[in-house]
């Protein structure tokens, strides 16, 4: 019998790192985590240290690793918050600015100026990128950082400084700056990339203002990135596997085939759905993406983005005081049997899918002498699958109408929250046994090309279902609680849609 080999997944999110050290079968058996501080200099504005991210990944590595026999250890995976932008000085691997985090609003005004400046530029930038123009992406971030700090534009035209998002940095201090590569997937979310034709875009880079000698270069998400420094975790261990948070989900999910649909709740939600070989492009307002590239084979996805899920019951934690832990959440909204009128839109940091209102900001609505902690938890549980709905009620403009939708991240922990998202969206909720399936999407990519997993269909054999939760609410209920949330969201709105 095979001797057991181990697969180490780095999971560098919005608010910690974490390390989880996998089996061959898909089981976590050593895990880590650490969080790390937000910094938010202005309104709107959210930033990380990049050494923050740097040390908290080395240190949940190390301790992650300490539990198991590191000679066992075959691969890392990466996976990683999304479109959050470090730009670094090659010579030196520091960080000239904070990183700017996907959720950071503030090239809003940019944003604005570029589409007001050609009315067709967001069609023809969405026709090889699949986004929109939009703060979310990194590119009007990178050009913010080379306009705003000091020299740097000039630094940059040199060929003095790389960009890369958190992947890229990461791959680049673990390999002691002798990798400088992305993905497929996170180069599709930095509005630079052609997705279509699968390279970094001239064009688009002359739009944005962004040198494209600072970008890195573009691999399969099962690839050779490097190996990283053997001083760092006492052996040198193949890089192999990366992803961006979301699609490493959907791959740790299983979906490849075209019609599965994963929804991922941590600080964000964000639901992909499959479709294949065909870069399906959304009438409504939904991002065509890269859902993984294998073997130099493109599958392809339709995703929508919500800033703010797991971020909602962090504020009510460190924001308001009302809760001192998460799981806390799930009692308090089953305590009460209705929303009693109260909604929360939590535009913190602008509404996303399929609104893209940067400027829109969060409220509350519905508040009496009577509202207290109970009805403030439930309301943000509740915005959650509300905002789940807009996706899906766009989806289904788009032609899409799943009859089940797999769930994961950490808030679907929260029985009474996958039961109302259910009954939201009027379809299956289906919860996997492993529900950590963004660092098991990274596992998975590395054990594929590390040649642990024979194929797509051999790691398809791991899912196994925990629960299913299935619709159990009067259709008139679910329609009155949908109309009060159409109608708080249009309250908030600075440029409401018809």
């Amino acid at each position: 019998m095979s001797e057991t080999r181990y697969i180490l997944a780095i999971d560098q999110g919005t608010t910690s790192s974490r390390a989880i050290v996998f089996d061959e079968n898909g089981r976590s058996v050593s895990v880590a985590q650490q969080e790390f501080p937000q910094h938010f200099p202005n309104s709107g504005w959210v930033e990380h240290d990049p050494e923050d991210l740097w040390s908290t990944v080395v240190a949940v590595c190390k301790e992650a690793l300490a539990r198991v026999d590191i000679a066992k250890v075959a691969a890392i995976g990466i996976t990683n918050q999304r479109e959050t932008t470090v730009v670094w000085d090659r010579k030196t691997g520091k960080a000239i600015y904070n990183a700017i985090v996907w959720q950071d609003r503030r090239t809003a005004a940019l944003c604005h100026e570029l589409k007001k400046r050609d009315p067709k530029l967001e069609e023809a930038v969405n026709a090889k990128s699949g986004l929109l123009i939009d703060p979310y992406f990194s590119a009007t971030k990178v050009a913010w950082i080379l306009d705003h700090v000091s020299g740097a534009r000039a630094r940059a035209d040199q060929g003095d400084l790389a960009f890369g998002t958190v992947d890229s940095f990461l791959l680049w201090r673990l390999t002691g700056g002798k990798s400088h590569a992305t993905d497929a997937t996170n180069a599709a979310r930095t509005n630079l990339f052609n997705i279509r034709e699968n390279a970094w875009d001239d064009e688009l880079c002359k739009i944005f203002r962004v040198p494209r000698n600072m970008l890195p270069d573009v691999k399969d998400c099962a690839a050779d990135f490097g190996v990283t420094d053997a001083d760092l975790f006492g052996a040198e261990i193949p890089v192999m596997g990366m992803a961006g948070d979301q699609q490493a989900a959907a791959f740790g999910q299983c979906c490849f085939e075209p019609g599965d649909i994963k929804s991922t709740y941590g600080t964000g939600c964000f639901v992909i759905l499959n479709t294949g070989d065909e870069a399906v492009t959304s009438q409504h307002r939904l991002l065509t993406t890269v859902g993984y590239r294998i073997n130099g084979k493109t599958s392809y996805a339709i995703e929508g983005a919500i800033f703010v899920a797991g971020a909602a019951v962090q504020w009510l934690r460190d924001g308001l005081g009302i809760i001192k832990s998460a799981a806390e959440t799930e009692g308090l909204a089953k305590s009460l049997d209705d929303n009693h009128g109260v909604y929360l839109v939590p535009a913190f940091t602008g509404l996303g899918a399929p609104y893209w209102d940067p400027d829109a900001r969060g409220a509350i609505f519905g508040l009496t002498r009577d509202t207290g902690p109970r009805e403030f938890v439930r309301a943000a549980l509740e915005s959650v699958c509300y905002q789940t709905f807009d996706l899906f009620e766009a989806m289904a403009a788009d032609g899409v109408s799943p009859k089940a939708v797999r769930v994961d991240g950490g808030m679907v922990a929260n029985d009474w929250m996958c039961q109302m998202l259910s009954d939201v969206l009027g379809i299956s909720v289906e919860r996997p046994e492993v529900t950590e399936t963004t660092a098991l999407g990274a596992a998975y990519l590395a054990g594929l090309q590390a040649g642990i997993y024979r194929d797509l269909d051999h790691i398809s054999e791991k899912w196994h279902l925990d629960a299913s939760f299935e619709p159990d609410i009067e259709p008139g209920r679910r329609q009155g609680l949908l109309n009060g949330w159409k109608d708080a969201v249009k309250r908030v709105q600075t440029s409401p849609s018809d």
